[in-house]
């Protein structure tokens, strides 16, 4: 490790369903470790629109938003992201003009392009076809920007439409991918962008570089600002950690197989007996996760942000329990010497 700067450090949530568990024992276990990372001086908080998974329960990011930013005083609240083509641009400007509201200048609205789910899902949310295509993504970002900030061209069907509350309650702009799409996109616009390592890990250099080729400097930004999700598990030892990142490994094969399931117990996902197909499943999925002690962890996190230049860390940490995610958080804080914030 050099004496470069630590990374800011921030918390993508799923709120996953363990096995023995329901919905809302994740919804509060959600709760409970946003309160708990805020106090120990994680900068932003996370959630993620995903449909029809059983061991997902953020599947309204807005409302979830909400419930958090209401039982935290500090932390920056945000989706990451929501599914722009799941929704109309007009009901997620008020849902999050109206955090912005609520919440000044606690919130971040991270957008992205894929649905977050099945293709049958998906055409359930939109109530369109099958086969939409996503490529209408930078038409629907400029109508959402166009109802925050009142920028339709007088002759846009929708100049009327005062949406509230939205306009003069922009929160945060972010764009997300997992490919070079919104990377350009972000960089062409001027904002923060947000790359998915934690599940694309074999193409961010590809996306980094394409952000920082295709920046232009906006209101927003004068220079690139990039921001890089990771799979962190950490354990007071690797073997520890090893066995406690295996749901995560079984769930995503289920998943990937087309049957979706809670998160199983370490010990259900050691019995699993993969077959070479899986292998190379769970190879490529976890192509860059962070899993081992608090110091095999610490070397990695700043060994990624300095190859990647990443300015900030979203680090995403999926257990089978909610005890054994709030530890790996807290060892996390301990071995990147994060600021603790005092109580309120």
């Amino acid at each position: 490790m050099s004496d470069q700067p630590a990374p800011v450090l921030s918390v993508l949530d799923l709120s996953p369903v363990g096995r023995g568990s329901t919905p809302a024992d994740a919804l509060n276990a959600s709760l409970d470790l946003a309160q708990a990372v805020e106090r120990l001086g994680y900068h932003r908080y996370w959630v993620a629109e995903h449909h029809n998974m059983p061991g997902i329960a953020s599947s309204s990011p807005a409302v979830l938003i909400a419930h958090l930013a209401a039982g935290t005083t500090t932390l920056r609240l945000g989706s990451g992201g929501v599914m722009l083509p799941n929704h109309s641009p007009l009901a997620i400007a008020e849902q999050f003009g109206m955090l912005e509201a609520l919440h000044p200048g606690r919130i971040d609205l991270g957008l992205g392009r894929a649905p977050g789910t099945d293709q049958l899902t998906a055409a359930a949310l939109r109530r369109r076809g099958l086969n939409e295509r996503e490529d209408d993504f930078p038409n629907q970002l400029g109508e959402l920007l166009g109802y925050f900030n009142a920028s339709f061209p007088p002759d846009h069907p929708f100049a009327r439409i005062h949406a509230t509350p939205a306009r003069g309650y922009q929160p945060a702009i972010w764009l997300l991918g997992s490919s070079d799409f919104s990377a350009r996109l972000a960089g062409r616009l001027g904002l923060p962008f947000s790359f998915a390592h934690h599940f694309s890990g074999n193409n961010t250099d590809a996306a980094v570089a394409a952000y920082r080729d295709a920046f232009t400097p906006s209101d927003v930004l004068e220079q690139p600002y990039l921001m890089l999700g990771v799979n962190v598990v950490c354990a007071p030892d690797e073997r520890e950690a090893r066995h406690l990142a295996g749901p995560l490994a079984l769930a995503i094969t289920r998943l990937r197989q087309g049957r979706p399931d809670v998160y199983p117990t370490p010990e259900e996902a050691a019995e699993h007996t993969y077959t070479p197909t899986e292998k190379e499943l769970v190879r490529s999925f976890t192509h860059g996760h962070v899993v081992g002690s608090p110091t095999g962890v610490r070397d990695q996190l700043f060994d990624l942000a300095a190859r990647t230049g990443a300015d900030e860390l979203m680090l995403t940490t999926t257990t089978h329990g909610p005890a054994d995610r709030l530890r790996s958080f807290e060892l996390v804080a301990e071995a990147m010497a994060l600021a603790p914030v005092p109580a309120v």
